[in-house]
């Protein structure tokens, strides 16, 4: 009988016991998911950086037959700027919005209670 009152005492603890492991898989989920957020960011900031050198290069080729002419440079550092003023706002908004998700308060759903049995 103690056997039967001891095992009856583990099943109502189980719901328990699989609540707790529920909420660290959660919490792991969650910061997994940040972590892969915050890598697609730096991925993105990379490969816009890249963008941004290889414009500079081929502005930079550009410029050279236009050397003996100023009003043609100042155009195309104007051109530059405006790029380099774009590319920036670009990266800004990446960052503003990886900034705005981490800040989102994470919801993690509470576990369900046990379903009770009628019999």
């Amino acid at each position: 009988m103690s056997q039967t009152l001891w095992m009856t005492g583990v099943l109502a603890l189980l719901p328990l016991g699989a609540a707790c492991a529920v909420q660290p898989a959660q919490a792991n989920s969650a910061q997994y998911q940040q972590t892969v957020q915050q890598q697609q960011t730096r991925d993105q900031l990379q490969k816009s950086q890249q963008q941004q050198q290889l414009h500079q290069d081929v502005s930079d080729n550009a410029k050279r037959p236009l050397a003996n002419n100023p009003q043609a440079q100042q155009q195309m550092d104007q051109a530059d700027r405006a790029q380099q003023d774009r590319d920036h706002a670009t990266q800004q908004d990446l960052l503003n919005r990886q900034q705005n998700a981490a800040d989102l308060p994470r919801v993690v759903p509470q576990p369900q209670p046990a379903p009770t049995s009628g019999g």
